[in-house]
């Protein structure tokens, strides 16, 4: 019995694929890219029909097409209003034709449905290398988009975030014939980019002990992130991370009372909190429309709680909180500049993050910037 649903579906795939390759026309003008994941593929020339790895795309879709940025698309997971609500319903009020863009998953690579992006009859698959929807490990997955005829392109915000991010969005360019959109937003993130590196290259300043407490008040004490995502930005802006020598892995667990024998110099919580975040929610709130009084009030709690607030850092008033979504967006670079500031104020003191992620918003999203990405303790 248990094999018969498998075998349906196997089925269904094959028609899927034998249709779509009958559909696409066999001369069809392309070109050749080299996608992040060190594949060369073979795009349409004109890309009208795209599927989205992951919702949260479409901010770097806007980047180069801030008129309209969802036309292309015909297909998405559906994580961005799940994870993210608050940029979503930004994107909604300005698009409201986002809510009924088809999804073929929800918040998790194995909720990903091949059936449901085959019969969306796409021309390119924009996947990432790792995330909430299918990645480069997903060889089935790329195995049936191929012989369906789809190109798959691996893009990456968060596994090598400070590498990858500027190589992505000049991949997009050249798959959607935006070039000259993705070179203008690459130089401004690659300018942000080198005022923190030239800077620490030439004064070398004494690296203090960061610690990351991820996802603050989803879970006890205390998931943090080692090696990309905001990991890295902790080393970019000449930090130690406290977590690297203990956990292997990119992200993980540190015990509280490791925290406590072992403290960290500088405390930086991340919040997946928002403007409609109760005033007595565990998290720290952050995000559009979020008030600098509430975002300053929620990492108050979040540093009161118990073991938490007998940290020196947070004692001292070196406790910091960042927008969660940072680890894999596009505008990282502002989060950036944020974290070189906390880690070195005196060395960076004219750096202003704040403005910086108002000017890519004002030059590179369908609307302006509204709300609070970080906050601080008083010192």
């Amino acid at each position: 019995m248990t094999a018969r649903p498998a075998a349906r579906a196997a089925a269904l795939i094959s028609l899927l694929v034998a249709g779509l390759v009958a559909l696409w026309p066999a001369a069809a003008a392309a070109r050749e890219i080299v996608d992040l994941a060190g594949r060369t593929v073979i795009v349409p020339d004109k890309v009208e029909r795209l599927i989205l790895g992951e919702g949260r795309y479409i901010p770097a879709l806007a980047i180069l097409d801030r008129d309209d940025p969802i036309g292309r698309v015909v297909g998405m997971m559906g994580e961005y209003e799940q994870v993210d609500p608050a940029t979503y319903a930004r994107f909604r009020a300005r698009f409201p034709a986002i809510a009924d863009i088809p999804r073929f998953g929800r918040a998790s690579q194995d909720s990903f449905s091949l059936e449901r992006a085959l019969a969306l009859r796409p021309q390119v698959a924009i996947f990432g290398l790792d995330g909430h929807g299918p990645g480069a490990s997903n060889a089935r997955v790329i195995e049936v988009l191929a012989q369906a005829g789809i190109a798959i392109v691996f893009i990456d915000f968060r596994t090598d975030p400070l590498v990858n991010t500027p190589k992505s969005i000049e991949v997009l360019g050249a798959v959607l014939g935006r070039e000259e959109e993705a070179a203008a937003f690459v130089a401004e993130w690659r300018a942000a980019y080198e005022q923190v590196r030239d800077r620490l290259a030439r004064h070398r300043p004494p690296a203090p002990r960061v610690f990351i407490e991820s996802r603050v008040g989803l879970m006890p004490c205390c998931e943090t992130m080692v090696r990309g995502m905001m990991g890295d930005f902790v080393t970019a802006t000449g930090g130690s991370n406290l977590a690297a020598g203990v956990i292997p892995a990119d992200a993980g667990t540190v015990s509280l009372e490791y925290l406590l024998v072992n403290p960290p110099d500088i405390y930086i919580g991340t919040a997946i909190g928002s403007a409609a975040s109760p005033p007595d929610s565990p998290w720290i709130a952050l995000g559009p429309d979020v008030a600098p009084r509430q975002a300053a009030e929620s990492l108050a709690r979040a540093t009161g709680r118990v073991g938490i607030a007998e940290m020196p850092a947070v004692k001292a008033g070196r406790a910091f909180a960042v927008w969660h979504h940072f680890y894999n967006s596009p505008f990282n670079v502002a989060a950036l500049q944020a974290f070189a500031k906390w880690l070195h104020p005196e060395l960076f003191a004219d750096l202003d993050p704040e403005g910086l992620l108002r000017r890519l918003h004002q030059r590179f999203q369908p609307f302006p910037l509204e709300g609070t990405y970080w906050t601080a303790m008083p010192p």
